[in-house]
């Protein structure tokens, strides 16, 4: 079963009771928004201000979905994201020019030049269909690749994580291991030392000839600096992470910014006694989270959207903007996220009105001439000049 445009109004799939807003039916937008985390919203809620008419289609999936807490966002310091994700979208729904709907974006086809895009989706409500806008802002975001040890990706977010701002001053001074590859070892310590000082460095037989060289080339002196900060390397192979304690306290006080977390973990090995870490710290790969911007031609550089900072983070493909994780700027965070969001809707607008005026000057050097060209004085004038042929005054 297929639709165009004309589907109903669908609940946001992220948090219960999450305010919907509703579509408008219009055959274009101004602009669609693939992404319903942090910079699609501050995109969309930027739009909204100019009064832009903007579609925003979520899949309901983010990559800080496993997170407690999301942090150093100044006036939602220490929300769930869950919570923040709704309270965005129930201050955006107060501005009737823009909506969001839950969906998955398949494919975006470029038509006339890139100035329009037509959008093929999946809608949550198990239909199809097709929108189409006149510029598209790619905010999908990036997907962690993590491990297939047990016990991992059941805890991610929980005690194991990969940022310091977002995670780490929750389990400061406490016992923390590092799971990443020894070449990424001593910046691991380094971004982690000014909170926590027992730190072992779990390397999960990647001490190598190879990576020493590697870590040598990338912080010269690293072993050094791991002996100063007093850092163990295991080079043992993980087969196993254990949850023996759930550091989330629901007693905490939801307005504090943050709460000490008091997790417990053990770590089996292919060999010897298991290790017990309070949490982890991580370094592992990533990727798009949707493909939808590299099928339709957006190149890729170092794994994220090419977009140029010089031009509203605008891609190689005139039109199509992307911003937050997804990007090239290669800055993940929240605020970060909501800057690039601002930022996209700020030229996009510009872009939009530029256009629109173009085609207004336009439209009206049509008339002007209509009306010369019903104007007999106009046409005499025109074609009578001065000189040899002169044929005299126009004389009705």
């Amino acid at each position: 079963m297929k639709s165009t445009i004309a589907f109903g109004i669908l609940p946001l799939l992220s948090l219960a009771g999450a305010a919907a807003i509703a579509p408008r039916q219009d055959p274009t937008y101004d602009a669609i928004i693939i992404g319903g985390g942090p910079s699609g919203l501050s995109a969309l809620s930027g739009l909204a201000r100019v009064r832009r008419n903007v579609l925003l289609i979520d899949s309901g999936e983010y990559r800080n979905g496993p997170t407690r807490h999301m942090h150093d966002v100044l006036g939602f310091d220490g929300v769930t994201p869950a919570y923040y994700r709704w309270a965005a979208r129930e201050q955006i729904s107060h501005y009737d020019t823009v909506s969001a709907v839950n969906g998955t974006v398949t494919a975006i086809e470029s038509l006339n030049n890139n100035t329009q895009f037509s959008v093929a989706t999946s809608w949550a409500d198990g239909t199809t269909g097709t929108v189409s806008a006149r510029k598209i802002v790619l905010a999908t975001g990036l997907r962690d690749i993590l491990p297939d040890t047990p016990g991992l990706k059941e805890n991610w977010g929980k005690g194991i994580f990969w940022c310091p701002w977002c995670d780490g001053h929750e389990h400061a001074d406490q016992a923390l291991g590092l799971l990443g590859p020894l070449e990424e070892a001593a910046s691991l310590v380094r971004e982690i030392s000014t909170l926590n000082s027992d730190i072992i460095a779990f390397v999960n037989g990647t001490d190598t000839e190879e990576q020493r060289a590697a870590a040598t080339a990338s912080f010269p002196e690293w072993q050094k600096y791991l002996e100063i900060k007093n850092v163990t390397i295991d080079n043992r192979t993980i087969t196993r992470v254990n949850r023996l304690k759930n550091g989330s306290d629901p007693a905490a006080d939801p307005s504090l910014p943050t709460v000490p977390e008091y997790d417990l973990f053990s770590l089996d090995f292919s060999e010897g006694e298991s290790v017990q870490r309070a949490a982890f710290f991580t370094s592992f790969p990533d990727e798009q989270k949707s493909d939808v911007g590299e099928k339709m031609g957006v190149t890729l550089y170092g794994g994220r959207l090419t977009a140029d900072g010089s031009k509203g983070l605008v891609t190689n493909i005139p039109g199509v903007y992307a911003i937050g994780d997804a990007n090239s700027d290669n800055v993940t965070n929240v605020p970060h996220a909501l800057f690039t969001g601002k930022r996209t809707a700020v030229y996009v607008h510009v872009q939009l009105a530029r256009e629109e005026a173009q085609r207004e000057l336009a439209a009206n050097a049509t008339v002007t001439r209509r009306e010369k060209d019903l104007n007999l004085r106009a046409i005499w004038d025109e074609m009578n000049p001065r000189g040899l042929l002169y044929a005299g005054e126009f004389d009705q």
